[in-house]
């Protein structure tokens, strides 16, 4: 029998953000799925806890941390040359790194003109140039081997407005245009060998978002039950949920698809509110 499209043993995979919530579950899921997993983040306790953690549930996977800023080429180096050292080869990346900050969101009573220009700058630097800088880094050794995956993360921001968040609507609408272009180029370099996608993920709770949507009882804000209302599911999404996505597009399962949007986000884009 010849071997499943969606076999990911011993496939090398770089997860940027790896101690996030989402990218984190992402990055375990993977390794106990015999993936072998590059955790990469700022932070080294908490990349010594990811790592802690996964172990615990998969005490076979294969992983290693790496302490890398998406910001900061020569870490990013330094995370591609241990990699390759360890295992030889790269088979995917995933842009997981990104988040928001207060000053590039548009609180409740203020406008445009309140906007935190210093901080708009710093959420595109860490959403969009966090996106381009590891591609770039990994790049050649994607050109010699001709053969990966790279998934960047996107928005439901993207393709609507979404009040408040202007800063990480416009960096990640960047990223999915970015995503179209790298796909194209990849695509024509590497006759169909590399490909690029892009993950939209829906409302899902971390800690960025927990305090926006939930309050402390463990309620939903009058943010959450608006997007709550405004998903044909009716709830947030689970980490987990991105797990089948993120694997469809690491595998060969996916080697004709590129430069396109995989949305998981329980219906949010198809309903219109009425």
């Amino acid at each position: 029998m010849p071997p499943s499209l969606f076999n990911l043993t011993g496939k090398v995979i770089v997860v940027t953000g790896a101690t996030g919530t989402l990218t984190g579950s992402v990055a375990d899921y993977l390794a106990s799925q015999g993936a072998r997993v590059a955790y990469l983040g700022r932070n080294q306790a908490k990349l010594d806890d990811a790592l802690a953690k996964v172990r615990s549930i998969s005490p076979a996977a294969e992983v290693l941390a790496v302490v890398a800023d998406v910001n900061d080429r020569a870490s990013l180096e330094r995370a591609r040359d241990a990699v390759l050292a360890k295992w030889g080869r790269i088979d995917a990346l995933l842009n997981g790194a990104g988040g928001n900050q207060p000053g590039a969101t548009i609180m409740p009573g203020k406008t445009f003109a309140d906007l935190d220009f210093s901080a708009f700058e710093q959420v595109v630097d860490l959403n969009l140039h966090g996106t381009v800088l590891p591609t770039l880094v990994f790049t050649p050794v994607f050109l010699a081997s001709k053969s990966a995956s790279i998934v960047n993360y996107s928005s439901t921001a993207v393709a609507r407005a979404i009040t408040r968040g202007v800063g990480y609507s416009a960096a990640k609408a960047a990223v999915d245009n970015f995503t179209r272009w790298l796909a194209v180029d990849f695509g024509r370099h590497t006759q169909g060998g590399v490909r690029v996608n892009a993950l939209v993920p829906g409302f899902f709770l971390g800690d960025q978002n927990r305090r926006l949507l939930t309050n402390e009882d463990g309620s939903l804000t009058e943010r959450g039950q608006t997007i709550c209302r405004q998903t044909p599911f009716g709830r947030f999404g689970t980490p987990d949920e991105l797990h089948g996505a993120i694997h469809f597009l690491v595998s060969d399962a996916s080697k004709f698809v590129t430069g396109t949007t995989v949305v998981v986000d329980g219906g949010f884009g198809a309903f219109s509110g009425v």
